[in-house]
């Protein structure tokens, strides 16, 4: 009699059921890694607004008049951010909003929201938003 080579269905339905366990826990754990990496074009914009209330702060001093809003694309303002620094793949100059910003001392607090104004791609789903902070903290929302 000839010995058969190969597997039994039992043998087959094991490894299938195993592989589906793996996929069922390393999708939701790619999904936030996802997320993560979305949600980087949003810090990313944080700090450039970050770095323009900065500069603003800088040229005028705790006197100057503080900015309470972003005004992008808007010129001669003295805070300016320019139409296409916030236009991204994920984000768009509709998604951020600045806030409580005070001269002397410096402070203010710049909030990002995903889907808010949208970009061309599809936004982040968690967190809803992140905000910036004078210290350079950043918070989920």
């Amino acid at each position: 009699m000839k010995s058969r080579k190969g597997f039994t269905l039992i043998e087959l339905m094991v490894v299938v059921l195993i592989v589906g366990i793996l996929a069922a826990v390393a999708i939701p754990i790619l999904r936030g890694r996802i997320d993560a990496a979305k949600w980087s074009e949003g810090k990313a914009m944080l700090g450039t607004i970050a770095t323009a209330i900065r500069a603003y702060h800088a040229e005028h001093g705790t006197t100057g008049t503080a900015p309470t809003t972003l005004d992008v694309g808007v010129t001669g303002l003295g805070f300016d951010v320019a139409g296409g620094d916030l236009d991204g793949t994920y984000f768009s100059a509709g998604d951020f909003a600045l806030t409580a910003v005070t001269m002397d001392p410096l402070t203010f607090t710049i909030t990002c929201t995903a889907g808010g104004g949208g970009g061309s791609g599809e936004p982040p789903t968690t967190p809803a938003s992140y905000t910036l902070n004078e210290l350079g903290t950043f918070g989920a929302l």
